[in-house]
């Protein structure tokens, strides 16, 4: 009786560790397959920003949808100082607490920085043509058997998972627009128009509580004539 009692106990210990394992593996599947998502949104915006798919080649706009290079009525990137003050114009809410957001670009963050905290902050910026999902101004493709996250193209609306990116545009002024690492050590960000671009991937997993966020910031390399 005993011993059938303590081969009882293992096989329960035996299969409660085992359940622990794969969950554990599971949740670390998906925290990776999120971060690799939102590592591509990164990329996918630096892109966007660029007007140039993968390979380097400029973007190649679409017959039948003209988000991708952002043709048509499109929020788009400022080639000149005035594109930006319109762009500005063209973004800013009236509703204060609505993103000033759209279609992925987006004024300077004024309030929460950290807006992806609790589903009650990042519900205003899942709201359709918020934010950009993955190729959707670059025309980029997921693989067919790639990273799922990835693939969630469609409406973005009280969604619970998938990747999205917001990109902000940040003006600088010209007297601040050398970074002094050195006395004898100047970067200049001799650009033009004089903007910089902060870049907020968000990925959620294919777990509820799975989420990762990237933020970087972008200079495009496009200088003054």
């Amino acid at each position: 009786m005993i011993v059938v009692l303590l081969s009882s106990l293992l096989a329960l210990w035996a299969f409660r560790t085992s359940l622990v394992n794969e969950t554990i593996v599971g949740n670390d599947a998906d925290y990776q397959r999120a971060f690799e998502a939102a590592q591509a949104m990164v990329q996918d915006a630096e892109l966007d920003i660029q007007g140039a798919r993968a390979d380097g080649t400029a973007c190649v706009a679409s017959a039948t949808d003209v988000k991708v290079c952002r043709m048509g009525d499109t929020v788009a990137y400022p080639v000149e100082i005035a594109d930006f003050q319109r762009m500005v114009t063209s973004l800013k809410s009236a509703d204060a607490a609505a993103p000033s957001c759209r279609n992925g670009i987006c004024l300077m963050r004024t309030g929460a920085q950290d807006f992806w905290t609790t589903q009650a902050l990042i519900q205003p910026w899942l709201v359709d043509n918020v934010g950009a999902r993955y190729g959707e101004y670059t025309g980029a493709l997921p693989a067919t058997v790639g990273n799922p996250l990835l693939s969630e193209r469609g409406s973005t609306q009280g969604a619970e998972r998938g990747a999205w990116y917001w990109v902000e545009v940040m003006q600088y002024t010209e007297s601040q627009s050398s970074v002094i690492t050195n006395a004898d050590q100047i970067l200049a960000l001799n650009l033009d128009p004089r903007v910089v671009y902060r870049i907020t991937a968000v990925a959620r997993g294919l777990k509820p509580r799975t989420q990762v966020v990237l933020q970087s910031t972008f200079v495009r390399q496009k200088l003054r004539n």
